[in-house]
């Protein structure tokens, strides 16, 4: 759910300030008893210093926990103010905050909000005339895109459900692939095809959801193993590798799961042949070698349809598990994409561009990651907005790795499960609440959902001013997107993007240790945009012509 109100001011006293605002107030998640909600402040007026936004709840909901904001609310009257890192809000800039409620009977959304007493209502009464000042002109670039030079087309960025319990809720799947305030723009969502079809059931909900609910998601549907019968160990778990004279069962079934997918109304967009098939656990898992692999797609297909196939999904890009397919005409012209794991690739110097692939023109998507050492699996901290080790670990590590894939000429990226303490969303574990955003989520969706499938990533290049900011820039849907990761101790200041056209307007939107996709000032000179970018943060600033 989704309230716009903009604000128009008062009658002013002569000299006095213009006022007006515009709030977003959207119901992020909610379950049972209770809700979570993402609140964006747009200042329309002259800058704050502070700001205090007040509003009432019509239907007895109650405010249980706040984030980037004091909230007190006494009976159903509920007052926010800053905090002490965001009272400053430009003129055109946003702040936003988030909160866990409770609710019983109904969660209406509120209807009327006021920013220091200022009704929001969508504009604002200057108290004199506007002036316009000399035209400045162009200054330095500090980033400057080159949209001639184009590299990969992106697929998409996303997670798996969960591959052996439950499926997420409706709300759930929402929060992860919707577009509005609060959510995360995932648009892909992997998938387990289970060895024993009446499972496959299980995420046919889920699946629909994030189909209708996302814009161009696609589906990745990954085989963690064969039926036992069909095995050399006759067992789902520890490896063992599929006979071959189950070769063609397995394509059926695997064909099969399509069809019934499909007739449940979920297209399956991309079919692994195998999850990891050089890790053997004593869990679900079967053995393949790169040739038995090219053999299988070569050999048998053809006859899984209406899909694109995928290999090798190795533990850490394992060119061994890939290239043998590539390399044959036959067995390269049944798939369409190449898969792998991050675990290791890095170490094993293969986060970097894969030029077989290239060469073949098939997209290299890295389709799963886990990572979560900031904290025990049980410490409250993964529910802490604010916590510094897990932002840290955020920031570093996940969100580097991101955008090294992106720079790899990667034109995927697929986090383990979306809904997990550690992830995007909480499953209600280590002091997280079901189905509210983490600041993990928010991170990610830095990319996710402004980067979408179908744009392609453009050159760009930095000053010295920039040099320590790790940038890519993308365009599509008549815009140019630039995601700017800064990990150092020091804010880049009045860094100027320089963009080769005019631009119209220009939106920056920022996930810190304390904020959360929150939006940022920014200044238009034609062809330039001056942006400011916070230490240890991550950005994207959207440029329209």
């Amino acid at each position: 759910m989704l309230l716009t109100a903009a604000g128009v001011a008062a009658a002013l006293p002569a000299g006095a300030a213009a006022a007006g605002c515009s709030v977003a107030y959207a119901v992020s998640s909610q379950w049972q008893g209770g809700f979570g909600a993402d609140v964006a402040i747009t200042n329309l007026g002259d800058p704050l210093s502070s700001w205090t936004l007040t509003w009432s709840f019509g239907a007895g909901q109650t405010v249980t926990q706040a984030w980037n904001t004091t909230l007190t609310q006494s009976g159903s009257a509920v007052t926010a103010k800053n905090v002490s890192y965001n009272g400053a809000v430009a003129t055109g800039g946003s702040v936003s905050f988030g909160f866990n409620g409770s609710w019983t009977g109904s969660n209406p959304v509120p209807t009327s909000f006021a920013v220091n007493g200022v009704a929001c209502t969508g504009s604002t009464a200057p108290t004199t005339a506007p002036t316009t000042g000399p035209t400045t002109g162009p200054a330095t670039p500090d980033i400057t895109v080159d949209t001639a030079t184009r590299y990969q087309t992106i697929d998409g960025f996303g997670s798996a459900v969960s591959i052996w319990g439950s499926a997420w809720s409706t709300a759930e799947t929402q929060t992860l692939v919707g577009s509005g305030t609060g959510q995360l723009g995932l648009s892909i969502v992997r998938t387990g095809i289970s060895p024993v079809s009446s499972e496959w059931a299980t995420q046919v909900s889920a699946l629909k959801t994030a189909k209708a609910s996302g814009s161009n998601v696609k589906i990745l549907a990954s085989p963690w193993t064969a039926p036992a019968a069909w095995k050399t160990n006759n067992s789902r778990i520890n490896g063992g590798k599929l006979k071959t004279d189950y070769y063609d069962d397995y394509a059926d079934h695997l064909n099969s799961y399509v069809t019934y997918m499909k007739n449940q109304g979920v297209t399956i967009d991309v079919v692994s042949i195998q999850n990891e098939p050089d890790w053997h656990p004593a869990y679900d898992s079967m053995d393949w070698s790169g040739d038995e692999l090219r053999n299988f797609v070569r050999d048998q297909g053809a006859k899984i349809q209406n899909t694109k196939l995928m290999v090798a999904e190795a533990v850490n890009l394992n060119y061994g598990y890939t290239d043998p397919t590539l390399n044959d005409t036959t067995a390269r012209n049944n798939i369409g994409y190449i898969g792998g794991h991050l675990y290791g690739t890095e170490d094993a110097g293969r986060l970097k561009a894969y030029p077989l692939a290239d060469q073949n023109k098939k997209p290299v998507w890295m389709t799963e990651w886990n990572f979560h050492e900031a904290a025990g699996d049980t410490s409250t901290a993964w529910g802490d907005a604010g916590n510094l080790a897990v932002w840290d670990e955020t920031l570093d590590t996940v969100m580097r790795t991101v955008n090294r894939s992106m720079e790899a000429g990667w034109s995927a990226y697929i986090w383990w499960y979306g809904k997990r303490f550690y992830s995007f969303i909480g499953d209600g574990s280590a002091g997280t609440t079901t189905g509210a955003v983490l600041k993990r989520g928010y991170a990610f969706g830095q990319y996710a959902k402004y980067v979408r499938p179908g744009d392609q990533r453009i050159a760009l290049t930095k000053s010295s001013k920039a040099s320590p900011l790790e940038v890519t820039a993308y365009q599509g849907g008549g815009k140019i997107k630039i995601v700017i990761l800064n990990r150092s101790n020091s804010a880049v200041d009045n860094a100027v993007i320089q963009a080769p056209q005019n631009v119209t307007t220009a939106e920056d939107y920022l996930t810190s240790r304390t904020a959360s996709a929150a939006g940022q000032a920014t200044t238009v000179n034609g062809g330039q945009v001056t942006v400011s970018i916070p230490a240890r943060s991550i950005s994207t600033v959207i440029l329209t012509p």
